[in-house]
């Protein structure tokens, strides 16, 4: 890195076409002069959202291909498989978001698998339902198999069920509801997934649930996929043994369901009903799905037309499981008409005073939050309005300083200092704002990115100024509010 400066690393970001010279003219105006370092134009380009963190560690090892993919500009990653990576990507000319999924490198000279990709592509391109995430264009960039798909604001179901612990039963059934639903549409197209589990679920910001994946239908529509080789190894040994046990055809529907029905009983009660190992013979073992604890067991309070629909699903017996996802999905659709008609008033009181009881969490208190990234900045905000607290946002670390400085009141009770692109600066500020004479005695939180976990050892930390590892865990965040600004209340679980 100490072979580039300012200068040289503007003139890669032009000859890359990541900026074009009125971008990075307008960068060199903000800093006022050219004699900076690299650090101050890296600083600067994040800072006005013209360049990501991914982009800048490309190039400066001196990366000059992968930025994009056809017509599309990667900004970062968001998701890393076995076989592929998945970007968040921007449209060069329409500036439309979408998902890049990129085969790996390790895959170059693999005929076998870029054919997989291309086959899962094409397959999924047919599949237009709202409960499928789709795939809009698939194609080469520099020997390199790439597919363009929606990109979903949203995490997917096992993420999210770390948070929440469990769902309600009128939101479990609605989002396994939106799986089925993508499930019978895909049958009718004559393709199952052959890989349904919590991580392959993706939840969107209105709450509905999105299929993606189909990477193993891809393998089965081929007849490639044989009990025992390195495929069924790596992903689908779950089908596998089920149905060795069952004596189901690896591409019928039926496995489908039953996985279907683990996603639910898992989402109902925080607990999967299948152990989760890696060992292969444990995972292919008769006893694993034969002692799958009843459900009642972790929920006695359940509906009795739940739990029939659950065990159903769920059913080791192919005769007495439900036949197609169409069956599955009507017994989905009447199981919520009864619980929104029955139990939905006392679910709805309760998620009112949950609701409530949230509101006033923050209430009467103000943070601050110094942070350059906007997605971050309204993650931030709309999650703690949503608890009753005020919140400033700065997206300048040096400003968040001014406006203390200003005299009179502090603008806010608490400061959260952000690393993730800020980095060194964010540090700097929290130790600075621990070490002035005004502020020394208001609380601080330091967000520490994965990549600079040494910033612990540097940062100053006292019983008002905490640290915080990322990615963020929105309990341990409100803990340390709750602590740091009124001490003698109590997070309530939601």
């Amino acid at each position: 890195m100490s072979d580039w400066s300012a200068e040289k690393f503007a003139q890669r970001v032009f000859d890359l076409a990541l900026l074009d010279n009125p971008q990075i003219e307008a960068v060199w105006s903000t800093l006022g002069s050219r004699d900076v370092s690299l650090d101050d134009m890296t600083s600067a380009m994040l800072r006005k959202g013209l360049l990501t963190n991914l982009q800048i560690e490309r190039i400066l090892r001196g990366e000059r291909t992968g930025f994009f993919y056809g017509k599309y500009k990667l900004q970062y990653l968001v998701g890393a498989g076995t076989f592929a990576r998945v970007y968040r990507a921007v449209h060069v000319d329409k500036e439309s978001v979408a998902a890049v999924k990129v085969l790996r490198n390790r895959f170059l000279n693999d005929i076998s698998q870029q054919e997989q990709f291309l086959r899962e592509a094409k397959m999924v391109m047919e599949l237009r339902h709202p409960n499928i995430v789709p795939v809009y264009d698939v194609g080469t960039e520099r020997h390199r198999k790439y597919m363009v798909m929606e990109f979903v604001e949203g995490d997917n179901l096992r993420e999210i069920l770390k948070v929440r612990k469990k769902f309600t039963p009128i939101e479990s059934v609605k989002l396994i509801a939106d799986v089925v639903s993508g499930l019978e549409f895909a049958i009718g197209k004559g393709v199952t997934h052959r890989d349904l589990k919590l991580s392959n679920i993706l939840l969107t910001s209105s709450g509905r649930a999105k299929l993606v994946d189909f990477g193993l239908a891809a393998i089965a529509a081929t007849g490639k996929e044989k009990d025992g080789d390195k495929v069924t190894s790596a992903r689908s040994i779950d089908y596998a043994g089920l149905e060795r046990i069952t004596g189901v055809k690896k591409d019928h529907p039926q496995s489908d369901i039953f996985f279907a029905g683990c996603m639910l009983y898992h989402i109902l009660t925080g607990v999967p009903p299948l152990s989760e190992t890696r060992d292969r013979s444990q995972r292919l073992s008769v006893a694993r799905f034969r002692e799958i604890t009843a459900i009642t067991v972790h929920e006695t309070d359940l509906p009795g037309s739940l739990v029939s629909v659950i065990n159903k699903a769920m059913e080791l017996d192919p005769e007495k499981r439900y036949s197609t996802p169409g069956d599955f999905l009507l017994g989905l659709q009447d199981v919520l008409r009864r619980l929104e008609k029955g139990d939905e008033r006392d679910e709805a009181e309760g998620a009112e005073r949950s609701k409530k009881l949230l509101e006033r969490e923050g209430q009467g208190h103000s943070v601050m939050i110094v942070e350059s990234n906007i997605e971050m900045q309204d993650a931030l905000r709309d999650l703690l309005k949503r608890r009753g607290y005020r919140v400033l946002v700065v997206g300048d670390a040096q400003r968040a300083l001014d406006r203390f400085a200003a005299g009179g009141d502090p603008p806010a009770e608490c400061v959260v200092f952000c690393t993730t692109e800020m980095g060194e600066e964010a540090l700097d500020a929290f130790n600075s704002f621990g070490e002035n004479e005004d502020t020394k005695d208001i609380s601080a939180v330091l967000f520490i990115a994965e990549k600079h976990q040494d910033f612990g050892t540097r940062a100053a930390t006292a019983e008002h100024r905490k640290l915080l590892p990322m990615p963020l865990k929105v309990r341990q965040l409100r803990a340390i509010l709750l602590k740091l600004l009124n001490p003698n209340h109590t997070p309530h679980n939601d």
